[in-house]
């Protein structure tokens, strides 16, 4: 039996990190079940034929190079105690120490059809390879249900292929998790200007069909039907002219977990801000495990590549001899819906539970009087008792990671809208609104205004 110093169950994000940052200071395992570890959020990209597959399937250099071995196998069962690990193939791995990376599992709702060949998650290659060839072949009609992030993404990516879309959800507005009510109506026009149709406030209550998806019945008792469904072959279910995608949300992958001593909480694996679980020498960092946000301390949900990776360097930095510790959630995100982009960061004003103020601002990209400015939109959501920044929006014609990412920083700083107000900026004409004011500076007095 082969054992390792680190043994790491998963080959996300997170696993790759810290085989990158171990493998080279101790026999380090990963253990991998899919057939290539994929940039996830470039799927639908692939689907809008912008990408090829190819690209978006990480080489598995980036686990080896580091002196990491990658072991192609799924684990099937973990032994604590004997602190041995058995994949699939029934092979035993030992290991010193153990972390658990197994990421997250798209939810299927338990509803009527679910099941039946047309309805699909979009999470794996193999979905996307699925989803990919059918489109190919001629599909006409899709359903898209959640109009979260990737939702959102492969709505446009397979209306731009020619397929008669429809986005459903059961928030009263697109990016419910990302962006509040005011925030998301330039989104919505432009997804319905694109042909594309929203379905708000609308839940799925059974998918019904002779052999593939033919309508979609609502809690309501309202239905949706594709249009020439009475006149389309659907013999072949492996080529349906319709389709069900359900993109409502992910929860995290630890089937194999079940029965053990390891403390599951609803929303993952318990751990503390090192990453250590309830066991001795057992670790879970990424989408598995349950954290707080780093705003309220409460739990909160944050199954992001983007959170993964911190919570995977904090654990190999400490596994290393350091004495790190992991903040939390705050997860910053955007996404792009035709001419926008949008992003946010920390807590929306909908879903705050404490007494909140806004502020907003509407400058342009650039000087106005410059041929290519474009209209900026900035939301900030703030503490009233403390007067702290906690969230911000933004919805831009042009990418705005770059300040989401400085929103939350100042969020993670304590920033009172006082010291935002009192920020000290640059301006140039192609960069930037006139010297007179500054998108971040505006939001903040608005908000010190509605403090009062």
């Amino acid at each position: 039996m082969n054992t390792f110093e680190i043994l790491v169950i998963g080959g996300g994000p997170a696993g790759i990190t810290l085989a990158k940052r171990l493998g080279k200071h101790y026999l380090t395992g990963i253990i991998r079940p899919e057939p290539h570890s994929m940039i996830y959020c470039a799927m639908p990209y692939v689907v809008e034929s912008i990408l090829p597959i190819e690209k978006t399937l990480k080489k598995d250099a980036l686990v080896t190079d580091s002196g990491s071995k990658l072991i192609k196998n799924a684990a099937k069962s973990v032994d604590f105690n004997s602190k041995t690990v058995k994949l699939s193939s029934g092979e035993l791995l030992g290991y010193k120490k153990l972390v658990i990376a197994t990421g997250a599992v798209p939810v299927i709702p338990p509803i009527d059809g679910a099941t039946m060949p047309g309805v699909y998650t979009f999470k794996t290659e193999n979905d996307l390879r699925t989803i990919f060839s059918i489109v190919n072949k001629g599909l006409k009609h899709a359903a898209v249900v959640g109009s979260g992030a990737i939702g959102i993404e492969l709505a446009q990516a397979l209306n731009e292929r020619g397929v008669d879309t429809h986005l459903f959800d059961m928030a009263d507005h697109v990016l419910p998790s990302l962006v509040d009510y005011d925030m998301s109506r330039e989104v919505e026009q432009e997804l319905v200007k694109k042909g594309i149709t929203l379905y708000m406030k609308s839940r799925i209550s059974s998918v019904l069909g002779r052999i593939v998806p033919e309508t979609l019945v609502l809690d309501t008792g309202d239905t949706v039907r594709f249009a020439d469904a009475d006149n389309c072959s659907q013999s072949d279910s492996e080529m349906p002219v319709s389709i069900v995608v359900f993109a409502v949300g992910m929860k995290p992958d630890i089937e194999i977990f079940k029965g053990t001593d390891l403390k599951i909480a609803n929303t993952g694996i318990v751990i503390n801000d090192k990453m250590e679980i309830n066991i001795p020498d057992v670790y879970a960092v990424g989408d598995c495990a349950e954290f707080t946000s780093a705003i309220t301390g409460e739990i909160a949900l944050g199954k992001l590549a983007t959170n993964a990776v911190p919570m995977a360097k904090v654990l190999a930095d400490n596994l290393l001899g350091g004495k790190r510790v992991y903040a939390g959630f705050y997860n910053g995100a955007a996404t792009k819906v035709g001419k926008y982009y949008i992003g946010g960061t920390g807590i929306a004003q909908e879903s705050s539970r404490i007494d909140v103020a806004t502020g907003y601002s509407e400058l342009t990209t650039a000087f106005p009087i410059m041929e290519k400015a474009k209209p900026v939109k900035l939301k900030l959501v703030v503490e009233k008792t403390t007067e702290k920044l906690i969230g911000a929006q933004i919805l831009s014609e042009e990418p705005v990671t770059d300040k989401v990412d400085l929103l939350t920083m100042a969020i993670q700083n304590g920033t009172t809208v006082s010291e935002l107000r009192d920020l000290s900026y640059s301006a140039q004409p192609y960069q930037s609104f006139f010297p007179a004011n500054n998108l971040f500076v505006a939001a903040a007095e608005d908000a010190v205004r509605n403090l009062k």
